[in-house]
């Protein structure tokens, strides 16, 4: 990927793709997925040091990464103030002076992500920019709520503006195997998103096992899930890369199966540019260049993104600059 091909496509080309409708659940597939714990961990440690990206393509990988953060603010304490101004990094995510000297043109993320009740100023944030809001749902991030709470919580994220639903899946579900109630609770949220997309989070690193993480992918694509997520970000282990290397191949082979391509977003820990590198390197190689579009996927951040514009002030300036000349708010 060149500096001129970092940013040649828009971040909302998600006409050009048909939606996920999902399939009947198939539960001979799912019986049938298994994963190899070791070669999966052979195959994520050695791609690091296969995939060393340097220079001008370094910094158009950089570009693309940032076109792919969902900017993320999940705290307890968030206010319209602080999303606002996360949202105007949102829109103008790398400094003028940087883009002009890498001959970019303008960026953006590729979604703000946020609570219920701060959908509404990130919406009056954006408004004009094209940027869709995502919003967290279904009792984030446990999902323990009453069902028909969680269910109406997709519902009112959706009437206040969000055009994103980021749900948690009940991890009972898989942990027991039950794979027919993961796959209706997938569909009553597909079918409550209404024309939103829905992100399935799965919480990886609470479901024991990776292939566990390889079942309930296929149950949430089959059910209809437009992208499956690893991680809420609040359990003790978020993305890694075996997940992520199991994760991409179940979307993989659910694509050969049915034609439909699902989107992949990687959560929880991800802070250095350097990491945000391996992944789009795994991304390329398993599922290649279509996925690397916000429509097919997407890092769920709030801190990668200033060391990503830290990263690419050093490939103009040679120097490195200190961590908060780039706050996100």
């Amino acid at each position: 990927m060149t500096l001129a091909e970092a940013t040649r496509t828009d971040h909302l080309p998600q006409a050009l793709e048909p939606r996920n409708p999902g399939i009947a659940l198939d539960l001979d597939w799912v019986a049938r997925a298994t994963a190899n714990r070791s070669a999966i961990e052979r195959r994520a440690a050695t791609l690091p040091g296969r995939r060393s990206i340097k220079k001008d393509y370094q910094a158009a990988w950089l570009a693309r990464a940032i076109s792919c953060i969902d900017l993320t603010t999940l705290a307890g304490d968030d206010t319209a103030g602080r999303v606002a101004r996360l949202c105007a990094k949102a829109r103008q995510p790398v400094r003028k002076d940087l883009l002009a000297a890498l001959d970019l043109p303008d960026l953006t993320v590729g979604a703000v992500c946020v609570y219920h009740d701060m959908i509404e100023p990130a919406v009056s944030a954006l408004r004009g920019s094209g940027l869709p809001v995502a919003a967290v749902s279904t009792g984030f991030p446990a999902g323990l709520s009453p069902f028909h709470l969680r269910v109406a919580e997709i519902e009112e994220s959706v009437k206040a503006g969000a055009r994103e639903i980021d749900i948690v899946i009940s991890r009972r579900s898989v942990l027991t195997g039950n794979w027919q109630a993961l796959y209706d609770e997938m569909r009553a949220f597909r079918a409550a998103c209404g024309e939103a997309h829905v992100k399935a989070i799965l919480a990886t690193g609470e479901l024991g096992t990776l292939r566990n993480v390889a079942r309930a992918s296929l149950v949430c694509m089959m059910a209809g899930a437009d992208f499956i997520k690893t991680s809420t970000g609040k359990e003790p282990v978020n993305a890694t890369l075996p997940v992520t290397l199991v994760m991409l191949r179940a979307i993989r082979e659910f694509h050969e199966a049915t034609g439909y391509r699902v989107g992949y977003k990687p959560a929880g820990g991800i802070s250095k540019a350097k990491d945000a590198l391996s992944y789009l390197a795994l991304v390329k190689d398993e599922l290649g260049d279509r996925w690397l579009r916000p429509d097919l996927f997407r890092f769920g951040a709030s801190s990668l993104l200033g060391d990503i514009e830290r990263q690419l002030e050093h490939h103009v300036t040679g120097a490195y600059s200190a961590s908060w000349r780039h706050a996100m708010g």
